[in-house]
């Protein structure tokens, strides 16, 4: 990936630190942000270049996609996680009727809002051959109990993705990354290591097909196929 510009956002830990870390160990430029600062300082460390933005400010998103398109080796963006998210509540304990209009409202001001701020703001900059990825999980399409407003959010994560992809020139697609164990589901046992799935994304920026990337959902299996 060297001479790549790669763009993270909620990279200050969890999936997006990961996924950071791996793609700038590939030899990317990766360019990173999160709403607070704490973990930030340890990827700049790493050779990062970090800013501190607000996915749900869309005039943040505007000032980051542009320094973003300015940080690396040539000028703009080669490659976009529209990573950050958040969920309230406990995973499987968060049932629908009985969530209160803040967390609901947060949920889509995060996780669909800014998925649609990130994009869209970033969409000046996009190189030619870009590739623009939303990680999102099963419960996106699969409705369980107990996931709520969050699951809604995915939803509408997965539906702003694939807008992006009939009407842009990059690719865009969705990357099912499966249920992983961060702060953000409450660092459960029942989930996934972040690391061990981090290269599903290196997978879908270097390798994969992008006619295949483009408007689809592909995960895990697409992903262990295509690499064993």
């Amino acid at each position: 990936m060297d001479g790549k510009t790669a763009v993270v956002t909620g990279a200050s830990r969890g999936l997006g630190r990961e996924i950071a870390r791996l793609l700038a160990a590939e030899g990317a430029h990766v360019v990173v942000c999160a709403r607070g600062e704490d973990g930030l300082a340890e990827l700049e460390a790493e050779g990062c270049t970090v800013q501190r933005a607000d996915v749900r400010d869309e005039f943040d998103m505007e000032r980051f996609a542009e320094t973003a398109a300015r940080a690396g080796p040539t000028p703009g963006i080669d490659l976009l996680f529209a990573n950050a998210g958040v969920y309230h509540g406990h995973p499987g304990d968060t049932p629908l009727a009985e969530e209160p209009y803040s967390r609901f409202d947060d949920h889509l001001r995060t996780n669909v809002r800014g998925v649609f701020a990130t994009v869209r703001e970033a969409v000046p900059h996009l190189n030619e051959g870009a590739r623009v990825f939303v990680p999102s999980g099963g419960v996106a399409r699969d409705a369980r109990p107990g996931f709520g407003s969050y699951a809604v959010s995915k939803a509408g994560a997965e539906a702003v993705a694939r807008q992006f992809a009939a009407e842009l020139d990059a690719t865009v697609g969705v990357l099912d990354m499966g249920f992983l164990s961060t702060e953000l589901t409450d660092n459960t046992d029942k989930g996934r290591d972040p690391a061990d799935v981090a290269g599903i994304a290196l997978w879908a920026a270097t390798e994969a097909d992008p006619a295949e990337l483009d408007g689809a959902v592909t995960g895990i299996r697409e992903w262990k196929t295509a690499t064993r």
